[in-house]
């Protein structure tokens, strides 16, 4: 039941980003970016969701949403976030049930309302207790009745860098994948990411436990860029965030073996034709069940419609039709206004 040992690598995964990677944009990935050929080397995370919100009744029904999924996204793994050990077995037991691939847990996160909680990053803080939050989840797994592994995504410190106090800790706990953010939590996202740091995890990993997987992250901008990363730093796979955003095609250039970027392949036509497709499902699996508000889907606006300045799918006349999609409250409204600026070119 261990997906990761049959991964080819190198291999690519897709970040969980609140509000981003749902359900709907994650179906839109697996259909423009996985094929056959590729999708044994991309692995898809869900957006991460609450222990303890999964631990109660009335909340777990609000959270349900996130951990939707078709059979195109696999491999993929539900990733949850919590400090409460009764609440984190209770958590990965549910999901375990559901039939994913595998359960993360977030050790990462920067976001100050999670670390208030004293989970997401603020684990690093708490060696013992991300430990004990560690063998929950192991627990919560085991008594599903199914054996799928668990692995784990954190970053090099919370104040600063502390890689041979804190990785060690987490390969120690029998983990089948760690994924490191290479900056600390102080630094979010406003440096560069500290990619010459790899070098000592992998060191780590290869004295203390060799069978775990390790996956960078952090300022991965195509998978070119992924590909030569791996090959300089030597971890298994890469992690890629804010990479994605607005380019469904992103993992088909590995499928296609092409040292071409997919999304410079994709002409102005299908990518605004995939921008409605994209809101079509988000109304359907999001919008109208009342899951999420549509500005959430408006984050991807941006990213579909360039300026003609950007070197990756610009073109004239983006930013007054941006500025019309803004104005939209659903799909209808937004297939209109595309039809009718297409007719125009």
């Amino acid at each position: 039941m261990n997906f990761w040992k049959k991964l080819n690598k190198p291999f690519f995964c897709l970040a969980p980003m609140s509000d981003v990677t749902d359900i709907a944009f994650r179906r839109m990935l697996a259909k423009y970016g996985k094929n056959r050929e590729n999708k044994d080397s991309v692995v898809f995370w869900t957006e991460f969701v609450a222990a303890d919100g999964l631990a109660n009744k009335l909340a777990k029904k609000k959270l349900s949403h996130i951990l939707k999924y078709s059979e195109a996204e696999r491999p993929i793994l539900a990733q949850v976030f919590g400090a409460n050990e009764e609440n984190m077995e209770t958590a990965c037991r549910y999901i375990a049930s559901l039939g994913f691939d595998g359960i993360d847990i977030n050790m990462g996160c920067p976001d100050k309302s999670v670390i208030a909680q004293g989970a997401g990053s603020a684990l690093i803080k708490t060696p013992e207790l991300a430990k004990k939050i560690i063998n929950a989840a192991k627990r919560g797994i085991k008594s599903a009745g199914v054996d799928i592994p668990l692995s784990v995504k954190t970053r090099i410190g919370f104040n600063k860098e502390d890689i041979d106090n804190w990785i060690p800790i987490l390969l120690k706990e029998n983990i089948s994948a760690l994924t490191v953010h290479l900056r600390t939590t102080k630094e979010l996202s406003l440096v560069p990411a500290h990619w010459i740091l790899m070098k000592k995890v992998i060191e780590l990993r290869d004295k203390i436990n060799p069978d775990t997987l390790i996956i960078g992250n952090g300022d991965v901008v195509d998978l070119n860029d992924a590909e030569n990363k791996i090959k300089e730093f030597g971890c298994d796979g890469v992690m890629i965030g804010r990479g994605v955003f607005g380019n469904p095609w992103f993992f088909k250039r590995w499928a296609l073996k092409s040292s071409e970027r997919a999304d410079l392949e994709v002409s102005l036509e299908e990518r605004l034709l995939a921008l409605i497709e994209h809101t079509q499902i988000f109304d359907k699996e999001l919008l109208k069940p009342k899951h999420k508000n549509f500005a959430v889907m408006k984050k991807h606006f941006k990213a579909y419609v360039k300026d003609p300045a950007s070197t990756q799918g610009g073109f004239p006349g983006a930013k007054e039709l941006r500025m019309k999609l803004m104005e939209t409250n659903n799909a209808k409204e937004v297939e209109k206004i595309i039809k009718d600026f297409l007719k125009t070119k």
